[in-house]
């Protein structure tokens, strides 16, 4: 995943950053940058417009939100076409993985959001709350940053943002170097569907922007990107006492059970590994199968990944694009050379020069067998269209596998079983775990998303991603007929009231009676002191 230390191909004399296709190695465009010093302005420009935007009742901020989606429906195509170009998903996966999950996710802001920021009813059950109501309220923060990646430059940012939104924030969006346009056209898909100018506003200008954006006044980041990097942003948000939602990659594993659907999984496998040139966060890393099914599983996993079609990612048939950026591919062609030194076989794949294409990077979907959890490949994430399989003799030998490592975002499990798919999924230690699929929730908004372990902090999506954009308030009103019984003066008396009422309300049997018949006094007395206003 990009580190926001990143450094922008940046023209001095115009502070202009450029993007090029990674694919043809062509100019798509180019955007203005600031330095660290103009970004505490930029947010102190949002937080002035925010406040108007906040006192919406929220089911007027859904209504912008469906018209946000009937712009961007209206738009799709060009964006379609635009994230395939600056950021080389082939084109079909700029629909499918991208744009529909988008439109999706601003409708269903605008139908659950109202919902689940409504205030909430708090019951006072406890013998002493009796007289007090109780409610949660969802108040807005204010200005949230959003720090976005390049492995899915659309998807990822947008529905943060967008939940951030309907829960009355503004924005400041900070896109990856190598994908600036794409954060342009989201602040212009909010401003096409009548959101108040400025309130969602964009800044570029490589790592270090993303850094005063986080020492800036916004009072919550989201950040997606390297666990480096996702360190020192919540290390940053946390000196000023402000939140952060880390989302920094993954290793995920499948397992495949015995008694898996095996044409089922072997297709899960090859979309799961090689989907997006396998510059996927929760993409298929891992594969551990069952020693009984290995063989069939892998023949079946190899030949399919020889068919995918390396190519231009403008082309409606290409599967597999360029790698994003020259550093990933390095890295991963690194990974792939260290394995097989190291004992590995490669079945199929590694560096490709598709036909017709001067530039670019590619790798062909890439599959490895004899691999051992000691490799490099086994603990460091790949980021790229290489699939490791490791045969397992036992379903415990494979959890431990699973579990061996430094990441927790997703894992999946292959089985025709669904109580033995549950109890697997229990043990392993990951935010989300998907039984005979893999990754697809990402494109389900009320699905929660996130980590555990160096996979991050906190959940974006879901009622936890609305709830990461608010701060929650309780709010309780008493109606001041008598007093609380805790109030002063302290003396014996009140000692041996609450001590008979702990017994009487939560002990059992001869426990009860005794704190009954005991504590009649001490309780009478404690009872007339609440009707008493005054010491």
């Amino acid at each position: 995943m990009e580190s926001a230390t990143a450094v922008p191909t940046q023209t001095p004399s115009t502070s202009t950053l450029e993007s090029f296709n990674p694919a043809t190695g062509e100019l798509v465009g180019s955007v203005p940058t600031i330095v660290p010093e103009e970004v505490q302005g930029v947010v102190d420009d949002v937080a002035r417009i925010q406040p108007a935007w906040a006192e919406l009742p929220t089911k007027t901020r859904a209504a912008y939100m469906r018209r946000a989606a009937d712009a961007l429906l209206d738009d799709i195509d060009e964006i379609a076409e635009l994230l395939t170009k600056e950021q080389g998903k082939p084109r079909a996966e700029s629909y499918t993985m991208e744009l529909l999950p988008t439109v999706d996710a601003l409708h269903w802001c605008a139908k659950q959001g109202p919902k689940i920021l409504a205030d909430e009813k708090v019951p006072m059950t406890q013998a002493f709350t009796l007289s007090k109501k109780g409610r949660f309220s969802y108040e807005p923060i204010g200005v949230v940053g959003v720090i976005a990646p390049w492995n899915y430059p659309w998807s990822i940012p947008f529905g943060e943002v967008a939940i951030a939104l309907m829960a009355g924030n503004g924005v400041v969006l900070k896109p990856a170097s190598l994908t600036p346009l794409l954060g342009e056209r989201i602040a212009k898909v909010f401003e096409k569907g009548g959101l108040p100018e400025g309130l969602v506003r964009v800044v570029h200008g490589g790592g270090r922007i993303g850094d005063a954006l986080c020492r800036s006044s916004v009072g919550k980041v989201f950040f997606t990107g390297s666990v480096d990097v996702g360190r020192k942003v919540g290390e940053v948000c946390a000196a000023d006492l402000k939140g952060s939602v880390l989302e920094l990659g993954g290793k995920d594993p499948m397992i495949v059970c015995s008694d898996a659907d095996i044409d089922n999984a072997i297709s899960g496998a090859v979309w799961g590994g090689f989907a997006n040139a396998g510059q996927t966060c929760s993409g298929i890393e891992r594969v551990y199968v069952m020693r009984d099914v290995a063989d069939r599983f892998t023949e079946g996993v190899v030949r399919e990944a020889e068919k995918l079609r390396v190519g231009n990612p403008i082309e409606w048939d290409t599967e597999v694009g360029p790698m994003t950026s020259e550093d990933q591919y390095g890295i991963v062609v690194d990974l792939i050379e260290d394995a097989v030194a190291s004992g590995a076989t490669k079945r199929c794949g590694g560096p490709v020069d598709p036909p017709g294409l001067a530039s670019g990077r590619y790798i062909a979907a890439t599959v490895l067998t004899g691999v051992t959890q000691e490799m490099r490949i086994m603990s460091e994430e790949i980021f790229g269209p290489v699939l490791p399989i490791v045969v397992v003799d036992s379903e415990q030998e494979a959890i431990d596998l699973a579990n061996d490592s430094e990441f927790g975002l997703g894992a999946s499990v292959w089985t025709k079983d669904r109580q033995r798919g549950a109890r697997i999924a229990r043990r392993i230690e990951s935010g989300m775990v998907w039984v005979n699929d893999h990754s697809f929730s990402h494109g389900a908004c009320q699905c929660a998303w996130g980590g555990v372990k160096d996979s991050g902090l906190g959940r974006s999506h879901s009622k936890f991603g609305f709830y990461e954009c608010v701060n929650i308030k309780m709010n309780a009103w008493e109606p001041g007929l008598t007093r609380d019984f805790w109030w002063h003066p302290y003396d014996q008396t009140l000692g041996e009231a609450v001590k008979a009422s702990a017994k009487i309300l939560y002990g059992k049997g001869e426990v009860r009676a005794k704190a009954l018949r005991e504590g009649a006094g001490p309780l009478l007395k404690i009872g007339r002191r609440t009707l008493q206003k005054r010491r």
